[in-house]
């Protein structure tokens, strides 16, 4: 099942641009010209929280640009979707990209797609330039209070296949203070694997607590009628880098 696996029936698992990678900090080519990222969730509106059989993930109402991201490298604005997490069985791993070979116990995507260009978010998945993903790292450290309403809602949808309603939750509060990021052109780190994500790694990482991250861990990578399987290490490993370069929107 797993990702070293996935070649056999998504061969572009194998492609030019593939996702998460290894952001080695000196390799990362300071650009002047990026613009800093503008991240407008304030008319947001959270539907549902739910397990797809590989994460939690957090979906929103997408019918406008009221939840969108702007400037960073884009030409457009980018509608929010959905949010999810990867995360490891202990602290050492857990997150899809590295910096300078290091993991992070946690990941959260926030998904956008280019709703300017792209009729419907499934067309934008399949194009090179359809979507744009903000990446923020997860440490262990002291509980974090906007994640509890989150964390505190997991035991709901602990089976795969479930569904809980999951209203006005604001993702911006996930967000660390900085929003310097890293930015390449990579793809989704779940099959299908398009290479049509533009990624935005952020640097500065938030914190949860131990008790927090546990909560993600008594998730189940299967339905009830099924022998259990906890959900944990549900991280691609990095792929290689094939020649892309990393931007970075601040002097190292």
């Amino acid at each position: 099942e797993g990702p070293s696996e996935w070649h056999k029936s998504y061969p572009i698992a194998q492609g030019n641009r593939q996702s998460p990678i290894d952001i080695v900090s000196a390799r990362a080519v300071y650009d002047p010209n990026l613009k800093p990222l503008i991240i407008s969730y304030e008319s947001c509106t959270s539907l549902s929280i739910s397990n797809n059989g590989h994460s939690v993930m957090v979906e929103f109402e997408d019918t406008d640009d009221k939840a969108a991201i702007s400037g960073g490298p884009f030409e457009n604005p980018f509608r929010l979707k959905q949010f999810h997490f990867h995360w490891g069985i202990k602290h050492s791993q857990g997150s899809e990209h590295t910096i300078d070979g290091k993991p992070f116990p946690c990941e959260l995507h926030l998904v956008h797609w280019n709703a300017r260009k792209y009729a419907t978010f499934g067309e934008a998945a399949a194009a090179p330039d359809g979507l744009a993903v903000v990446s923020v790292f997860l440490e262990i450290g002291k509980e974090n209070a906007n994640m509890n309403r989150l964390t505190d809602t997991l035991y709901m949808v602990k089976f795969k296949g479930t569904k809980a309603q999951f209203r006005s939750f604001n993702p911006e509060c996930l967000l660390p203070l900085s929003l310097d990021y890293w930015t390449y052109l990579g793809s989704l780190t779940t099959p299908p694997l398009n290479e049509s994500v533009t990624w935005i790694v952020l640097k500065e990482p938030i914190t949860i607590s131990e008790k927090q991250l546990e909560k993600f861990r008594m998730l189940l990578f299967t339905s009830e009628e099924d022998q259990r399987i906890q959900m944990v290490n549900n991280f691609r490993p990095p792929q290689p880098l094939k020649g892309r370069v990393v931007r970075a929107s601040f002097k190292a």
